[in-house]
């Protein structure tokens, strides 16, 4: 297959998520209009003067790790994940042009973290685990400048990296047993090291915050305390909290100093935000939210925003210290996605920990729903929108209320090992009695007819041997075709329910729907292959081999079936003409498997869902 560039680009129109993880990933600009985060192998900014505005820098291959700004704002530097023996990137972007700078490329593996110098004329990055190495780079000529390995053989890995705030010639770095001031000898192309003292006391340093005079740096460690050391004699002076019981459970992973300089705000494992006045360090005040806190960063004199490893981000006012939620997604791989019939306004996505609803132009969650310590596997909206019915890893059923989140009703034992396909008939009676067609772990697709009052089960068809993964319906509601991991697709009679046909290919099938006019039908799995079948006797048609290397998830077709979608392990999101079977068009953007794609019913977007919990939404260009 030709290389990616050569296809016409999807443009991307917004997307739902937040690289939680990243340490330090979330950067208020200091124009105070622009927020800078990290979602997988993009880097979005998100102007805050308008409602999902979003702009996208895209050139990673892979996870972006650690992300840093100058401190005149004009340049954007971000490092990434690859592997193993691989060299990672890093990208200078230029902030106001939106456009990649350069490539500076020595690292291996993975890029810990960046850090620039006051007056934004060198780059000083940290390599990760299997590389461990210190470079600086001179971003006037984009070359480095000198490296060094970042720390001792009788210490362990470094974990962080900050730049002094008035000297460009110093930074340090902290990790495992080790803390270290680096001066910096740019004529002589050198860096030196000087260990910090710290006596007794071996700590692992997860993030360094310094003070506006360059005289102490606050070390925020997984113990739970914050070390301060003297920069100038490289002596640890103290720890804080100064009660051993107020010490942070799971530690604090992120520190910034106040706009004042007289507090440091402390980021905590276990969700805690904490403001500790110095120079004792004593907590005055702590909040806490969801999910650990990995950023920290001012937008103005008494508020900030708190990053979380949930997709999570928070502004907390400094004067009440009270959290509220500015922007969700998911945090866990999303397993479906589903639109109501009629409307391209909302759509709902189920994930490992929760359902979700969300506004389709505004991408503000509307509704989540959950049930403790269970996963929802699929979802799918009753035909008048009334009922989000959702099929759960326990074996039940449930539908919703999808503008209360009540549950209406529940089938027990709906499938052994759980339910991973779902599809809905149109109601066949007055009183708007309708048919679910599920399909489970268990091989078996169930009908059970659903009245107002009762839900029971009309009949088992038992011919699959591995997961039903994929179930659609008909239109005229007396034929269904459901897919599974035993290689086989199976045509039922919904009126008899018997087997009209049956389509065989060396494959774990994912995914299956009916062409529009209901005379053929798409499979995809993985076989990296997207066949084209006869509905009527089942005879494969044509085969088109849509993926060089990886499983094809997700697969959708518009209404007039011009276009088909996929989404799949190789994270790209292709448009493939019918007709043609070839590619029209092609999304690059996420960094995990596609798990699932789907176009709304408007025929204006693709939405893609991801394993690391992110959705894009893509527009379909008019033909």
């Amino acid at each position: 297959m030709a290389d990616v560039s050569d296809f016409q680009q999807l443009k991307l129109d917004s997307i739902i998520g937040f690289g939680g993880t990243v340490p330090g990933g979330l950067i208020k600009h200091r124009d105070g209009i622009h927020t800078i985060y990290s979602l997988g192998s993009t880097v979005v900014i998100n102007d805050s003067r308008k409602k999902n505005s979003q702009e996208f820098l895209q050139g990673h291959t892979n996870v972006v790790s650690c992300i840093a700004i100058s401190k005149d704002g004009k340049q954007i530097a971000s490092g990434q994940v690859t592997h193993m023996g691989f060299q990672a990137d890093i990208i200078i972007w230029d902030f106001e042009e939106r456009k990649l700078l350069r490539r500076l490329t020595l690292h291996k593996v993975k890029v810990q973290a960046l850090a620039f110098s006051p007056s934004g004329k060198y780059l000083a990055s940290l390599g990760g685990e299997d590389d461990n190495s210190v470079i600086v780079w001179d971003l006037e000529k984009f070359a480095a400048i000198c490296g060094s390995p970042a720390s001792t053989d009788s210490s362990g890995v470094t974990l962080s990296l900050t730049y002094l705030n008035k000297d460009d010639h110093t930074f340090v770095t902290g990790g495992f047993a080790t803390l270290r001031v680096w001066e910096l000898n740019v004529t002589q192309r050198k860096i030196r090291a000087a260990d910090c003292q710290t006596g007794q006391i071996k700590r692992i340093v997860k993030c360094i915050a310094i003070d506006f005079d360059d005289e102490f740096m606050y070390c925020g460690t997984t113990t739970g305390d914050l070390l301060q050391v003297n920069l100038r004699t490289k002596l640890f002076k103290h720890s804080g909290p100064p009660k051993e019981k107020d010490l942070f459970s799971q530690g604090i992973l992120s520190a910034a100093l106040s706009p004042q300089g007289d507090a440091v705000i402390a980021g905590c494992g276990d969700g805690t935000i904490a403001i500790l006045k110095l120079p004792k360090l004593s907590i005055i005040k702590s909040t806490k939210v969801s999910g650990s806190v990995t950023s920290i960063t001012f937008d103005d004199d008494k508020t900030f925003f708190a990053g979380t490893a949930y997709s999570n981000i928070y502004k907390i006012s400094m004067d009440d210290f009270s959290p509220s939620l500015k922007s969700t997604c998911h945090y866990a791989p999303i397993n479906d996605i589903c639109f109501p019939r009629d409307s391209s306004d909302v759509f709902a996505t189920a994930s490992d920990t929760d359902i979700r609803i969300w506004n389709a132009h505004t991408s503000a969650e509307l509704l989540r729903i959950a049930v403790p310590n269970l996963e929802c596997k699929c979802i799918t909206f009753k035909k008048d929108g009334k009922s989000l019915i959702s099929g759960w890893n326990d074996g039940k059923i449930r539908a919703f209320g999808p503008q209360s989140g009540r549950l209406q009703y529940e089938i027990n034992d709906a499938h052994k090992r759980g339910v991973t396909a779902l599809a809905v008939t149109e109601p066949y009676n007055d009183r708007g009695d309708f048919r679910i067609v599920s399909g489970g772990e268990d091989g078996q697709v169930r009908v059970w007819k659903i009245s107002k009052q009762v839900q029971h089960l009309e009949d088992a068809m038992k011919e699959h041997k591995g997961t039903v993964t994929c179930i659609k319906i008909r239109k005229n509601n007396l034929e269904c075709v459901s897919s599974s991991s035993d290689g086989s697709c199976i045509i039922w009679d919904l009126t008899r329910y018997v087997r009209n046909q049956v389509l065989f290919a060396p494959s774990f099938f994912k995914a299956v729907c009916y062409f529009p006019d209901e005379s053929q039908l798409l499979t995809s799995g993985t076989d990296r292959k997207v066949a084209y079948w006869e509905a009527f006797d089942g005879s494969l048609i044509r085969e088109l081999e849509a993926s060089q290397s990886d499983t094809i998830n997700g697969l959708d077709i518009t209404t007039e079936g011009k276009y088909f979608v996929l989404g799949g392990s190789d994270k790209l999101v292709k448009v493939y003409r019918y007709e043609e079977g070839d590619v029209a068009f092609v999304g690059v953007g996420h960094s995990t498997d596609i798990m699932k794609v789907k176009i709304s019913p408007n025929g204006s977007h693709i939405v893609s869902v991801s394993a690391e919990g992110a959705i894009f939404s893509w527009v379909l260009p008019k033909a």
